[in-house]
C-alpha cells in the first residue's frame, strides 16, 4: 500500500480576488483599484463603514460583535485598506458564517466572541510586552541588541493589525486603550536618531519602522535613509513595511519606485545591505499586486524582500497553513520566508497566542519541504532576552506553561547587572492551551493575587 506525503506541494497560481462581489465596491475600476490615493481614500474605518460595503452579505449579528469589540475590548482601531479587506473570503461565497471564519477577518477584524471569555489576557500580559519603550535611547529609537537598532519615525499605518506588538503607541486610542504619543518633531527626532548612530559605531543594524515607513512622506523618508547611508558605520538597513502586502499600490507609485532606485543605487555603492521587511501571514494575502510590488523593489535594486509573519492560532497555526504560504512567497512573489514569530503577550490576545511545544511542532513539520535559504525559523521574542529559535528553551515546565530561556548579550538596561548572562528569563503559554491541572494552577494564582 502507498502512503502520501503529509503535505502535497503544487504550483497555485496568484489571483487578484473580484472585489466587486462585496456591493459597495461593484462599479469600481481596475484604474481606481490600483491607485494608491483611490485605496488610502476608501479604507473602512468603522462598522457603518464595512456594512456599508458588504451590505447584506453578512448579517447584523456579525456587525453588532463588532460594535462589542470596538467598544470594549479593541487595542486596534479599525482601518482596513480595500486590498486587504479584499483578500477576506476571496471567492463569491461570502456569508456570516464564511466571513468568520475567514483567516484574514480573524486577525485584522477581530470581534468580541473571538475573544477568550475566561482569560482575554495573560496575567503577565503587558502593553509594551517586549520593552521597546523602556530601551529608548532617543525618541523613537530602541537599542535592544549589541549592534541593531530600532528606529520607530511615525506610529501610524495604512492598516492597524489586532495582535500589533507596538499597541501601546501606534494608532489611534481605542476605548481599552489610550495610546502614548511621540511628543517630538519628526525633524527633531531624526536627527536624534542619527546624532546618536554617529556617536555609537558598535551599532551596524538599523530596522526602519514605526507605525509603517509608507506612511512617511517619501521624500521624508529618502532623506533620512540617506542620512544612515551617509553614516559610515552603517551597514544593514532593513524597511518595515506591511503595506507591501496591505497597500501594494503604495510601493507601486512611479515617485516611489524611481526614490527607492535612488536609495537602492547609493546602498550598493556604498555596499550597504538594503531590504524591506513585510508581514504576511496567510497565503490568501498574496496576489498579484502583491508580488509585483516585490518584484519592482528588488529590481530597482534592493537586495531581498522578506517576510515576518506571526503564528496566530485560527489563522496559520497548521503545517499546511504556513507551507502554502511558504511556497507563494517564495516561488510567486520572490518574497523570502525568514522568520515567524510567537504572538507577543499583549492585552486581549490570548486567544490568538500558540504555546511554545506547539511552535516545536510546526517548526519541525515544515522542515526540508522549502529550499534551506527559505524555510522560516520560528521564534519566541522573549522579553529582555530577545529572538530565540523556539527550540532554544533551556527549562520548559509544560504543565503550568512556563518556559524558561537564556541570553548571551546585556540590553541598554543591563548595564551595570553583573549576573544577568547567567539569568533564566520566563516566557508563559496561553492559559487555555494547558491541561486542567495546570489552568487550575493559574486560577488560584489569580484568586490569591486578587484578594
Amino acid at each position: 500500500m502507498s502512503h502520501g506525503q503529509p503535505y502535497e506541494a503544487h504550483r497555485r497560481p496568484l489571483r487578484e480576488p473580484d472585489w466587486t462581489r462585496f456591493p459597495g465596491w461593484r462599479d469600481v475600476t481596475a484604474a481606481q483599484w490600483r491607485d494608491a490615493q483611490w485605496q488610502r481614500a476608501h479604507c473602512v474605518k468603522n462598522p457603518g463603514q464595512l456594512r456599508a460595503l458588504l451590505g447584506d452579505l453578512v448579517d447584523e449579528r456579525f456587525y453588532a460583535d463588532l460594535v462589542a469589540d470596538q467598544r470594549t475590548t479593541a487595542t486596534m482601531s479599525m482601518l482596513l485598506p480595500p486590498q486587504m479587506i479584499n483578500t477576506m473570503v476571496p471567492d463569491d461565497q461570502v456569508s456570516t458564517e464564511a466571513f468568520y471564519a475567514d483567516p484574514i477577518r480573524r486577525y485584522m477584524l477581530p470581534v468580541a466572541s473571538d475573544r477568550h471569555p475566561e482569560w482575554p489576557s495573560h496575567p503577565y500580559a503587558t502593553r509594551d510586552s517586549l520593552h521597546e519603550h523602556d530601551m529608548w535611547v532617543a525618541e523613537g529609537l530602541t537599542h535592544r541588541y549589541p549592534t541593531k537598532v530600532l528606529a520607530e519615525l511615525l506610529s501610524t499605518c495604512p492598516q492597524y493589525c489586532g495582535h500589533c506588538t507596538r499597541m501601546d503607541l501606534v494608532g489611534n486610542s481605542t476605548p481599552a486603550v489610550p495610546k502614548l504619543k511621540l511628543a517630538g518633531k519628526p525633524t527633531e527626532r531624526y536627527d536624534a536618531h542619527i546624532a546618536y548612530l554617529r556617536d555609537h559605531p558598535g551599532v551596524r543594524d538599523v530596522v526602519v519602522s514605526g507605525g509603517d515607513v509608507a506612511n512617511v512622506p517619501w521624500p521624508h523618508l529618502e532623506s533620512y535613509l540617506l542620512r544612515l547611508l551617509d553614516t559610515e558605520t552603517v551597514r544593514d538597513i532593513r524597511l518595515a513595511t506591511k503595506a507591501l502586502m496591505g497597500l501594494p499600490q503604495h510601493w507601486l507609485q512611479p515617485r516611489v519606485v524611481e526614490g527607492l532606485e535612488r536609495v537602492a543605487g547609493t546602498a550598493r555603492r556604498r555596499g550597504v545591505n538594503l531590504a524591506i521587511h513585510t508581514h504576511v501571514n496567510h497565503v490568501q494575502s498574496v496576489t498579484p499586486l502583491v508580488a509585483e510590488a516585490a518584484q519592482t523593489a528588488l529590481a530597482v535594486g534592493v537586495r531581498d524582500v522578506r517576510n515576518q509573519g506571526v503564528l496566530l492560532r485560527g489563522v496559520n497555526d497548521t503545517a499546511d497553513d504556513l507551507l502554502a504560504l511558504c511556497f507563494a512567497l517564495q516561488g510567486e512573489a520572490n518574497i523570502l520566508p525568514y522568520y515567524f514569530y510567537l504572538c507577543d503577550m499583549i492585552p486581549n490576545a490570548e486567544h490568538w497566542r500558540l504555546p511554545v511545544w506547539r511552535a516545536q511542532q510546526l517548526q519541525h513539520e515544515i522542515m526540508g519541504w522549502l529550499p534551506g535559504y527559505a524555510t522560516p525559523r520560528i521564534v519566541c521574542d522573549v522579553p529582555f532576552v530577545g529572538k530565540r529559535w523556539v527550540h532554544m528553551v533551556a527549562e520548559y515546565d509544560r504543565e503550568h506553561g512556563i518556559s524558561y530561556w537564556t541570553k548571551n548579550y546585556r540590553t541598554t538596561l543591563e548595564a551595570d547587572e553583573p549576573e544577568v548572562l547567567s539569568r533564566r528569563f520566563p516566557y508563559y503559554d496561553p492559559i487555555d492551551t494547558l491541561p486542567g491541572s495546570g489552568q487550575r494552577w493559574w486560577s488560584k494564582q489569580r484568586a490569591t493575587s486578587s484578594a
